[in-house]
């Protein structure tokens, strides 16, 4: 079968390397799906939750912003946030959604409801992914 490179990178680590047989993730208009040989294009990402499939097993991965390239059968995920669903401390995420559910409670200004809204965003998108992958049974 043919496969895809799947790399992730953050400023911080090399999150993953992968040979792997499908990509989807969350980008800035929508999600798209990657799988072999598809046209080379650039996407900016939103946060949300990457998912690839290797060897016919679903794996999860929180991202937040960044960029997605896709070219030569390869996708190069270069992300401001990027965990795994296993390295994710679902207590601290939930502790995260509750700060930013309180402060969106009491937002005044339209930019801190803005940062709120990301805040929450992530929490919530970080929770999803540990559950995805728990109800998988893959991560």
């Amino acid at each position: 079968m043919a496969t895809l490179k799947l790399e992730i990178v953050t400023p911080d680590r090399k999150v993953l390397s992968e040979d792997v047989e499908y990509v989807g993730a969350p980008g800035i208009m929508g999600e798209f799906g990657v799988l072999p040989n598809h046209v080379p294009f650039l996407s900016a990402l939103g946060i949300g939750n990457l998912h690839y499939k290797q060897d016919g097993k679903a794996h999860y991965v929180f991202v937040s912003g960044g960029f997605a390239e896709v070219s030569n059968n390869q996708v190069t995920v270069l992300a401001e946030v990027a965990e795994k669903a296993t390295e994710i401390d679902v207590d601290r995420a939930s502790k995260a959604k509750e700060r930013a559910e309180q402060r969106a409670t009491a937002a005044k200004e339209k930019i801190e409801s803005i940062r709120n809204q990301a805040a929450l965003k992530r929490a919530i998108s970080r929770i999803n992914c540990k559950n995805s992958g728990k109800n998988a049974g893959t991560c």
